[in-house]
């Protein structure tokens, strides 16, 4: 007994080709591409895109879950299990949740991040896609840093990412308005806190170097977040970290390529920094024709993924 899927177009060798497509019902495999037999039971796919399970590897969709608005909150929970339903809607088979574990207070703290954790392995078993935890780790959050090793040590994360979302000092960033809103913390306060993590930026790039030690010992993937220049990239690789996430310019994105690193590049990230991304690539989803998702690299040739919020 097998299925067959017809007049989509179907991701196979690398490419979308308009092929018949035949599954097996028994174990869900592809048993035959491009033959015109008949089957059990028929598909219509026309003007659909017939995928494997697509893994998102850095989703925060949960967030919208665990505080739809600023005061309203939901347990870490009910938030896996909405999250869940809504990326198995949309195709996504495995999701490694981005936690952030930062300095902040309120909706990215320490707290947040160690509930989610838990819930993450309370309710792995439970849920329908293939539920990882990558840890969007703050590298001035220096009093974390005892804390992520031992869940490191005790192979907890399953990727491992170094953001620094921290204000610089000449210039509050675009989105402070929603920093404050999920701290929870007034203007002053919040500027107090930043100045006092600032003060400390000597120690960053020693504890930077230790998590990373201990990531690669436990085989964690290490992620570099925001790669503002060729330079941090090529520290970061040093360290181990073979994926840049949303480079910051076509130089870094250059850098990257031609080291064979992975390249991540985020849609929603594109739209909310006024297309800082849309020269470096075209996701398929922003292609007119579905069937070619052009990429608009300028010589970029390395992979890369584009990071969708479902739905």
């Amino acid at each position: 007994m097998d299925l067959r899927i017809v007049d989509g177009a179907v991701l196979a060798g690398g490419k979308l080709m308009d092929v018949n497509l035949h599954v097996s019902a028994a174990d869900g495999h592809i048993t035959e591409i491009g033959s015109d037999r008949s089957a059990s039971s028929t598909i219509n796919a026309e003007n659909l895109i017939v995928l494997p399970g697509i893994v998102d590897i850095h989703g925060d969709a949960f967030e919208r879950q665990m505080m739809p608005r600023p005061g309203v909150n939901f347990s870490p929970d009910l938030a896996l299990i909405d999250t869940d339903r809504q990326v198995i809607a949309n195709g996504i088979t495995t999701v490694f949740h981005s936690v952030t574990y930062s300095w902040e207070p309120g909706l990215r703290s320490a707290n947040n991040a160690r509930n989610m954790l838990a819930a993450i392995e309370a309710l792995r078993f439970q849920l329908a896609a293939d539920t990882k935890f990558h840890l969007r780790y703050e590298i001035f959050n220096l009093a974390a840093e005892p804390e992520v090793c031992e869940w490191l040590d005790g192979r907890r994360i399953d990727a491992l990412a170094f953001n620094d979302h921290l204000p610089p000092a000449d210039k509050l960033p675009s989105n402070f308005s929603q920093m404050l809103e999920r701290s929870g913390l007034n203007r002053d306060d919040f500027l107090m806190l930043v100045e006092r993590l600032r003060c400390r930026g000597d120690e960053v790039p020693h504890s930077v170097v230790r998590l990373a030690e201990r990531a690669n010992a436990a085989a964690v993937p290490l992620i570099s977040h925001d790669d503002a220049s060729p330079a941090a990239r090529r520290w970061f690789r040093s360290l181990g970290s073979r994926v840049s996430e949303f480079p910051m310019n076509m130089e870094t994105a250059q850098e990257a390529a031609v080291a064979g690193d992975q390249i991540v590049l985020g849609a929603p990230n594109d739209r909310r920094r006024q297309g800082r991304h849309q020269h470096l690539f075209r996701h398929a989803g922003h292609s007119p024709d579905r069937r070619r998702p052009d990429r608009v690299t300028r010589g970029c040739k390395g992979p890369g993924w584009s990071r969708s919020d479902p739905p």
